[in-house]
């Protein structure tokens, strides 16, 4: 009869455990299977949790083991602290893995493909924050709990655990960049001053947020860079967001063309070439004169569109088809004028211009004579009470 606290005990017995762990994980994933023919959260249960559940298992087992088989007294006490370790890892490894799983779940619900996807990306942006934030506290937790296991340093851990405070204050004299980050990152994701998917211009760099995390943000840029900024850049800077609220935009196109241009039929022609394109939504069409100096007349034309992807290639497209109405029409191109002078003319003869005019003093006989009443010789008045001169 076989010996069961025997080396070769724990050998079948440990045999058996890892037999019956992976039976169990067989029972269950066969069930699993069966439920996600109806739903296909169930695959995506079993591929996330499979590795941690298996390790569970696998260490429950080794438990058992050890309870009924192990031989030795006296390194016993090394190999239950050893597994107590395990079951800590592989219990955090689970719990982790189950909340990712239904935080994954709340996330492929709210889609970022539909128009209107404001809401959808303020509630990923702050699952994907949350997220991490909890497998931090995990993580955390799990090192605290192992730390207690140790005699030695089970101050330490009870300290981690228990006074996160004073653990706190050390950590952020020692990281207060860090920590501002981190408290930044919290900040944008319950805050809604950018999410997943928005388009912002950072740095006169045009791009879309593709990924927020505690410390830093990734911004996309239309050329296909990644422009990484700390959290606090956000917190701290002034920057555009084009679709804080909504992803609508307007957007001008502006032409220099000649004073002959005809508005009318400028504005004709720019409704046809609005109505030949999907990229405008129909809310704003606007044609109008802004200026008219040094020989050029300014028309500026306001569009508008869906987002700004649409709206970059309306302004192009309306730009590049009034070009060619301009082109076509010749009447609208840009033209210097000079003005040639041969010679200088001839003055006018006084008389012929005094013939023609018809003044106050001038132009016919009584103007003329009230003209010499003001401006003949003065005459003399001699006093008669004057002494005549010496003889």
């Amino acid at each position: 009869m076989l010996e069961l606290r025997s080396w070769i005990g724990v050998a079948v017995a440990s045999a058996i455990a890892l037999a019956a762990a992976l039976v169990v994980a067989g029972v269950i994933s066969l069930v699993v299977r069966r439920i996600a023919r109806r739903h296909d959260w169930p695959q995506t249960l079993s591929a996330t949790v499979r590795g941690p559940f298996r390790a569970l298992l696998t260490v429950v087992g080794l438990w058992a083991v050890f309870i009924f088989t192990w031989p030795d007294p006296d390194t016993s006490e090394q190999v239950a602290h050893l597994l107590v370790i395990l079951t800590i890892a592989a219990s955090a490894w689970f719990v982790g893995a189950i909340l990712a799983f239904a935080i994954g779940v709340a996330m492929a619900r709210l889609p970022l493909e539909v128009a209107d996807n404001r809401v959808a990306r303020s509630r990923q942006t702050q699952l994907i924050l949350i997220r991490r934030l909890l497998i931090v506290f995990i993580i955390v937790f799990a090192l605290g709990s192992i730390l207690i296991t140790f005699p030695a340093v089970a101050a330490l851990g009870t300290s981690i655990l228990a006074s996160a405070g004073v653990a706190g204050i050390v950590a952020g004299l020692a990281a207060q960049s860090t920590l501002a980050s981190v408290f930044a990152g919290i900040q944008i994701a319950f805050s809604g001053a950018i999410r997943v998917d928005d388009v912002v211009v950072v740095e006169d760099e045009w791009g879309r947020i593709q990924e927020i995390t505690l410390t830093y943000v990734v911004v996309h840029i239309w050329d296909d860079r990644r422009l990484v900024l700390p959290s606090t850049y956000f917190t701290t800077t002034p920057f555009e967001n084009w679709t804080r609220r909504s992803s609508e935009l307007l957007g001008a196109v502006e032409l220099d063309v000649d004073w002959q241009v005809r508005t009318s039929e400028m504005r004709n022609e720019f409704d046809r070439i609005l109505e030949r394109t999907p990229l405008w939504d129909g809310r704003t069409s606007v044609l109008q004169v802004t200026d008219a100096t040094g020989g050029l007349v300014r028309v500026r034309v306001l569009v508008s569109a869906a987002d700004a992807a649409k709206l970059f290639d309306l302004r192009c497209f309306v730009r590049e088809e009034l070009v060619e109405w301009v082109r076509e029409s010749r009447v609208a191109l840009p033209l210097s004028r000079v003005q040639i002078v041969t010679g200088e003319e001839e003055p006018t003869a006084p008389e012929a211009r005094s013939a023609d005019q018809s003044g106050l003093f001038s132009g016919s006989e009584q103007s003329q004579e009230r003209a010499d009443q003001f401006t003949g010789a003065v005459p003399t008045v001699i006093d008669s009470r004057t002494e005549s001169p010496s003889r």
